[in-house]
């Protein structure tokens, strides 16, 4: 294990910076979100969690797809992935355990066939660097999930206190990184790394969602669930302002719509969500009229569909973004304590 000094992370990403891209959270007019690393930004590494999720790395709010150019009856078709191809390797740092899960989740999405190569020449082109938790806050539950959220995988795992960042690299892109900056770094921190983790798993252990159930979300009772008449209840004061969708970390759903320039078209996607009454809106209509649901749907496929079909992987992992930002409190929390009830203590 490598150790860096806090006061020479600066040097480190600066360092990272010469040769490839980074993007690490920085608190810009008042928030925290991943942005490029430029001398003088105000990076928050200890934030524990970014108003956006790292998902926006490979899968953007909006990208485009493809050009069209057309005269008369001719049409050109413009690939602009090749500008992906060509993208510069970069750098994803700091991104918590929660995150790291949740960028497996779209993997088993965008990189099964037909594979998603917009997704898939970001992933490629990323080192990830993971930060490890040292001040769970009361609204997470990642380890609901099995996620230990005092060793996330990635590349190169590292923990942050009040001197050190410490540095782990877990494989070979995670090494090649490291091979840049060995010269800012000292050996040690074993000791230190895991006390840190001891201290913060009995954090984790005390946090009120810790013993969510979820003993019930199971292929077995799919259509008992379905039909629960605590859905009508619960998504009562439901505004269907997709607030959950877009902070969350896991969805993954999208809309696609051509945009006429006077250059020709632009063919984009941009995020969606299932909560939408215009969501997946057809010719014929949709097959969802009802905020109910809408509501459904979401939490079915986040606890239910999804793991059926990904051997148990559930398609949430815990952030507990949504707890925070619901304006109704209508958060999977909500809905878990509800229909799967809460293991004693």
């Amino acid at each position: 294990m490598l150790k860096i000094a806090k006061e020479r992370l600066n040097e480190l990403y600066a360092k990272i910076s010469e040769t490839m891209g980074l993007f690490i959270p920085v608190n810009y007019a008042g928030e925290v979100n991943y942005k490029v690393w430029k001398e003088g930004a105000e990076v928050s590494l200890e934030t524990l969690k970014t108003v956006k999720s790292p998902k926006n790395m490979f899968f953007p709010q909006t990208e485009n797809m493809m050009k069209f150019k057309t005269e008369g009856k001719n049409i050109e078709i413009i690939d602009v992935r090749k500008d992906y191809k060509e993208e510069k390797p970069f750098v994803l740092f700091g991104v918590k355990a929660c995150d790291y899960k949740a960028i497996e989740v779209l993997d088993k999405v965008f990189l099964a066939e037909p594979v998603d190569t917009y997704y898939q020449s970001r992933r490629e082109a990323t080192t990830i660097v993971t930060l490890a938790c040292s001040k769970p806050e009361e609204s997470c539950f990642c380890g609901v999930f099995g996620i230990d959220a005092t060793a996330p995988q990635g590349d190169v795992t590292t923990w942050l206190d009040g001197e050190y960042l410490y540095w782990q690299a877990n494989t070979e892109k995670g090494e090649a990184l490291t091979a840049l900056i060995t010269a800012l770094t000292e050996e040690g921190g074993e000791e230190t790394v895991a006390g840190q983790r001891e201290t913060t798993k009995a954090v984790l252990e005390n946090l009120p969602f810790a013993k969510l159930d979820l003993s019930r979300f199971t292929p077995e009772n799919l259509n008992d669930l379905f039909e629960a008449k605590e859905w009508e209840e619960m998504s009562e004061a439901c505004l269907g302002c997709g607030t959950c969708t877009f902070v969350c970390p896991t969805c993954q759903c999208f809309d696609i719509r051509d945009f006429k320039t006077n250059e020709g078209v632009i063919r984009y996607r941009c995020w969606d969500s299932c909560m939408y009454s215009d969501f997946t809106l057809m010719a014929h209509g949709n097959s969802r009229t009802t905020q109910m649901q809408r509501f459904r749907q979401r939490f079915m496929h986040k606890l239910v569909y999804y793991p059926s079909q990904n051997d148990g992987l559930y398609s949430c992992v815990g952030c507990g973004r949504c707890v925070n930002k619901c304006p109704q409190r209508l958060n999977i929390v909500k809905v878990v304590k509800t229909l799967g009830g809460k293991k004693d203590d």
